[in-house]
């Protein structure tokens, strides 16, 4: 179906980007994300994949809004406190443009529904706060061979990097395993500052955007790390360990 008028005018400075064009557009708009987490990561990369007219966005979350949230989490307003950030979430995203889709998912990701969820998406955004549910979205994209981006924060400190299952390095490739649950994690948590994950949100919304449309270089085998005081991008090459519990040749998924 060719692009209406009102979408030539709204994705008009994409379209003239030759990696883009019309082509490209209405393969935005055939794409299917999954965000994992509606906090600090995942409300800018929502915001501005469904500003990019990917069609088919899913928004999986099963927490509240809460005031504290707010600092950083840019999907809710004071008026949501209380509200699901699902329902907070759809409610933005759908002002900011009636025509993507928009898919609510109020659960956290989970062994049991993990495989089905992912079924529905071609790329999976890491937008998640604790190691439990990273490994758990390492596993589940392998399972099921979904590229996806992964991202952490602390402080003034954001990290990021994209995996192709079976083809590069993968999340258990560089952090092998969830550290011990009875490790101290802080109270109060530190940070992290509110504009981090809004930077690196939007690089793992560019991951997806050239995954969709197939163009650049992939964040693949490099972890990036961002450091807001100093101001410094660093990229960290990893490799795919032979003896990954996750991918290498013995491990759980076996290539």
């Amino acid at each position: 179906m060719p692009l209406s008028a009102e979408e030539r005018e709204r994705y008009s400075r994409q379209l003239t980007l030759p990696e883009i064009g019309e082509e490209g557009q209405k393969r935005l708009r055939a794409g299917r994300v999954l965000i994992v987490g509606a906090g600090g990561l995942g409300s800018p990369a929502a915001f501005y994949l469904v500003a990019a007219g990917v069609g088919n966005i899913g928004i999986m979350d099963g927490d509240v809004v809460e005031i504290s949230n707010l600092q950083r989490q840019i999907l809710h307003a004071t008026d949501d406190i209380g509200r699901h950030k699902v329902d907070s979430a759809i409610r933005t995203l759908r002002a900011l443009n009636p025509h993507v889709r928009l898919l609510g998912h109020k659960e956290r990701l989970s062994p049991l529904n993990a495989e089905q969820v992912l079924s529905d998406y071609d790329f999976v955004v890491d937008a998640t706060d604790n190691f439990s549910s990273k490994f758990l979205i390492a596993d589940a994209c392998h399972g099921s061979r979904k590229p996806y981006s992964h991202a952490g924060i602390f402080r003034f400190l954001g990290q990021t990097m994209t995996v192709l299952p079976g083809k590069t390095a993968c999340y258990r490739c560089v952090f092998d395993s969830e550290p011990d649950a009875q490790a101290p994690a802080g109270n109060p948590p530190q940070g992290p500052l509110g504009a981090v994950p809004g930077v690196i949100g939007a690089i793992q919304a560019t991951e997806a955007i050239k995954s969709i449309l197939g163009v650049g270089q992939p964040l693949t085998n490099t972890l990036l790390v961002y450091e807001a005081l100093e101001m410094t991008f660093r990229r960290i090459p990893v490799k795919r360990n032979i003896n990954c519990i996750l991918c290498g040749a013995n491990g759980i998924t076996k290539q």
